[in-house]
């Protein structure tokens, strides 16, 4: 079967006459310049073909048979909750968190959040019942959704000491409701699904995300309603998401990947999402990807090493032939996983970069564009980049390609953030006039693609040269032996740091200095003695955020011999 040509067939053409006005046009809108992010995702579909078209396919764990949900059934679901939210006395504006693995009652409470003019804020479940509380303490929710495990194992002990919430609804499978809380689908059951959702001001907040600060505590992102903007365009241009797509993205809804790419877009682009209800499984992901004929599948390089691991014969047992575009986000992704997509399912993985305060993909391989595997690619249409270099007055804009600086992004585009949530003064940080600082060292080549070196304070300074840890981690990756790495600056007297590589090796392989010298031997071979490591040490796994990124701080801190429950001097990211 021949597939569809891409959206944006034309970077230049496109970028040259976009403008976020005509964006805007593709979407309904409401009555007297509102919006409302449901309303994109759902009612709008409602009048259409769309409506009897499968918005969710849900996979419930082991072999159960998938439940396909309609845009017409979600939109009555989101309904049903919102008259829940309505029949409690919660009103506009208040925000509801939502912890919850993957089921179907949690798209139910985002979208009928929404709809109701509340605040959304996505929990990852797999967190302690400390990170969980801090999110709460910090964000003052009025209602907390959750379902009756985890309320029993995460939330319990703690509740009674945080006055805000007024409420706590179980959701899913609820045996008893213990005191203090309610059954959401009791109620759900007995309200209307009939909702008028709620008109809101473009400017209106919609979404409150959390992520990782530099100071220990966690930092809330403050989006608001026209975001699903930019949601809706990069869905269609960085995702390719087409009419008629089966769409997959691994990303936890309790991360912003899986509520603006797990939910918002592509149900505003009017595609059917695969909603996994379990954890990785290196069979079944390949299973799913045969069985549910998936066309656009969007993951983390994270996941995308652990499928390295097992080599090119289990991809090669299914078939993957639906398959027309594959994406990768949460890090960079180093060119061996661009390499193996290719070699392995007959398709590269096509890159992107963007960060919670940007709400969006700001910078992608595109469908229609050749890649160059280690690049973050170019900006999406509506987005200016640059690199700069700070300046006593403020930054000074980089001219000249290949030279290193600070990647920053022209303000103006709908899903910036808008605030951190009480922290003021810490937003204002985030801008030089009208750029936004991103954190991110980076350079841009002579044809306007650009290449992830590092974090400000992940860069390594040696003998006078700045290393960025990924492009020594990319080329020692190249060689057979290693899953993956991870490379940290340690002090040295002469030179200031020298270079450390910590690696973990694919089954089969075993660590030893015969090993260890070719990986030195291919580092200096590629990269000149003096970006190449030191040192390597194995280690069997390396340690990863929760989202999946290596800890190079936890590396450091363990190197250096510092405390690991307070890592707040090693911490990357915008003070």
């Amino acid at each position: 079967m021949s597939k569809p040509p891409p959206n944006l067939a034309n970077y230049d053409a496109t970028r040259a006459d976009f403008s976020w006005d005509r964006a805007r046009e593709e979407l309904a809108g409401m009555a007297g310049g509102c919006m409302n992010i449901a309303h994109e995702a759902l009612d709008r579909h409602l009048q259409t073909a769309n409506a009897d078209r499968t918005a969710i396919r849900f996979l419930p764990r082991g072999r159960e048979p998938a439940i396909d949900i309609s845009y017409r059934e979600l939109a009555a679901r989101a309904g049903r909750f919102a008259n829940v939210l309505a029949s409690l006395g919660v009103g506009r504006g208040e925000r509801v968190y939502v912890l919850a693995h993957r089921i179907p009652d949690l798209y139910a409470a985002a979208l009928g959040t929404l709809r109701h003019g509340c605040v959304f804020t996505p929990l990852f479940s797999a967190f302690g019942p400390e990170p969980i509380r801090s999110r709460v303490e910090i964000g003052e929710p009025s209602v907390l959704i959750t379902t009756e495990r985890l309320y029993r194992r995460k939330v319990a002990d703690w509740i009674a000491d945080t006055p805000s919430i007024r409420h706590v609804l179980l959701i899913g499978e609820v045996d008893e409701a213990p005191d203090g809380t309610a059954d959401a689908g009791a109620l759900m059951d007995q309200a209307d699904a009939e909702y008028d959702t709620q008109p809101m001001d473009p400017g209106e907040l919609a979404l409150l995300h959390f992520t990782s600060g530099t100071t220990g505590l966690p930092k809330g992102a403050l989006h608001v309603h026209e975001a699903v903007v930019a949601h809706h365009i990069t869905g269609k241009y960085a995702l390719d998401l087409q009419p008629g797509d089966i769409y997959w993205c691994t990303a936890d809804p309790g991360w912003v990947t899986g509520t603006s790419y797990g939910i918002i877009a592509p149900l505003t682009n009017g595609v059917t999402l695969i909603v996994d209800e379990e954890e990785f499984d290196a069979e079944r992901w390949y299973r799913i990807l045969q069985e549910q004929r998936v066309t656009v599948w969007y993951t983390a390089p994270t996941a995308i090493r652990m499928l390295m691991k097992y080599g090119p014969e289990l991809a090669r047992q299914h078939d993957l032939s639906a398959l027309r575009f594959l994406a990768s986000v949460g890090e960079p992704l180093n060119p061996e996983a661009v390499h193996w997509g290719r070699e392995t399912i007959g398709l590269p993985f096509h890159d992107n970069w963007w960060q919670t305060e940007t709400g969006g993909i700001m910078i992608a391989n595109f469908a229609s564009m050749p890649i160059r595997p280690g690049s973050m690619g170019r900006p999406v249409p509506g987005i200016e980049a640059a690199v700069a270099r700070g300046t006593d007055d403020g930054i000074e804009l980089i001219e000249d390609p290949e030279e290193t600086g600070e990647l920053v992004l022209k303000t103006g585009w709908p899903s910036m953030f808008r605030g951190y949530l009480n922290e003021e003064e810490r937003y204002r940080k985030c801008f030089a006039g009208d750029w936004y600082l991103t954190g991110d060292l980076a350079r841009r080549d002579a044809d306007g693609y650009f290449w992830f070196i590092g974090r400000t304070d992940d860069v390594i300074k040696s003998s006078g040269h700045l290393i960025g840890p990924f492009e020594v981690e990319s080329i020692l990756m190249e060689h057979p032996a290693v899953a993956e790495a991870g490379v940290i600056g340690v002090p040295d007297e002469v030179a200031g740091e020298t270079i450390k590589a910590f690696v973990a090796l694919r089954p089969g392989h075993e660590p030893g200095e015969e090993l260890r010298r070719e990986l030195m031997a291919l580092a200096r071979k590629r990269l000149g003695a003096s970006v190449a490591p030191r040192r390597i040490e194995f280690h069997d796994n390396l340690p990863r955020t929760r989202s999946g990124k290596i800890m190079r701080r936890l590396l450091r801190a363990r190197e250096l011999g510092l405390p690991e429950g307070d890592l707040s001097t090693l911490e990357g990211g915008k003070q």
